[in-house]
């Protein structure tokens, strides 16, 4: 029964990981732009398939640290030719753009490399367990909770100590003012579209490891990151990680004892905070961006 427990708590904060590597991102590019980004899960699986791509060329590490930067660079120009036209204006048109946008990543990752699921090979040493008790829990699970670890910190510190990061918070606070101040605001946003992206990049090589690349592979961690910025609280993003490895969590526990509700136990999750804090659990009353 412990082990069957350890099991579960693994594969829900190795799950979690993922929710927040995505959430962060979205939450990035809503609290800067206002844009519900559907299309992160696309990026997503992208980064993935960009990875399996280059992978026999420069090997396993090249590709985690490149496709990542391919795909946020896609991005970078997707913003910089659509959605920044749509800044400003009703949010709705930047969420049916997007969603728009989820479809055509999709169809072109199934047309590019095919629909069925391929496989993406991890080093042997990293694919072995780390002991005979522990033979459920691979060195490639440990290695994507300290590649997930060492992007959160980066990013706060990143956002606490240069100058650009401080701009994007202050943008998510007060927009306008950081404009006035003679700030280059479309550049902000657009270099936060591009870190996000880059975020749900490397979600995607890492997704890749553990799970078979398959076209939609991001649709499965898009809703709950979204329940992971919701829960954490719009605008924060220690409330988003806190989010991000709560529901992961709550998910791999109740999967132990009733698995047809693994899923539920998410929304479940997101009704009980909103009943109970509906600014979220980190965030601040009035808080959105």
């Amino acid at each position: 029964m412990t082990e069957l427990l350890l099991f579960n708590v693994t594969n829900g904060l190795i799950i979690g990981a993922f929710y927040v590597l995505m959430a962060l991102g979205l939450s990035l590019i809503l609290n800067l732009s206002g844009v519900i980004n559907f299309a992160h899960g696309g990026f997503l699986a992208l980064g993935g398939y960009i990875a399996f791509t280059m992978q026999p060329f420069i090997g396993f590490w090249g590709a985690l640290l490149l496709a990542p930067v391919l795909v946020a660079v896609l991005g970078l120009l997707l913003e910089r030719t659509m959605i920044r036209r749509l800044y400003g204006r009703d949010p709705l048109y930047s969420l049916l753009l997007t969603f728009g946008l989820a479809f055509i990543l999709q169809d072109f990752t199934r047309y590019v490399w095919g629909a069925n699921g391929l496989p993406f090979t991890v080093p042997a040493f990293l694919a072995a367990p780390i002991s005979d008790q522990l033979f459920f829990v691979t060195w490639y699970r440990l290695f994507m909770v300290a590649v997930v670890a060492i992007a959160v910190g980066g990013l706060f510190l990143f956002l606490r100590y240069t100058r650009t990061g401080v701009r994007i918070r202050a943008g998510t606070l007060d927009l306008e003012t950081v404009s006035v101040l003679g700030v280059n605001v479309g550049g902000l946003r657009a270099y936060n579209f591009a870190l996000g992206i880059f975020l749900a990049g490397l979600a995607g090589v890492l997704a890749s490891g553990q799970l078979s690349l398959v076209p939609n592979m991001g649709d499965s961690l898009l809703m709950p990151s979204f329940v992971a910025i919701i829960v954490g609280g719009v605008g924060s993003l220690p409330g988003t990680l806190l989010g991000g490895l709560l529901i992961g969590l709550a998910s791999g526990l109740v999967t132990l004892f009733w698995p047809s509700a693994a899923d539920a136990v998410i929304y479940v999750i997101m009704a009980i905070v909103l009943l109970l804090r509906p600014r979220g659990l980190l965030g601040e009353e009035g808080m959105l961006g």
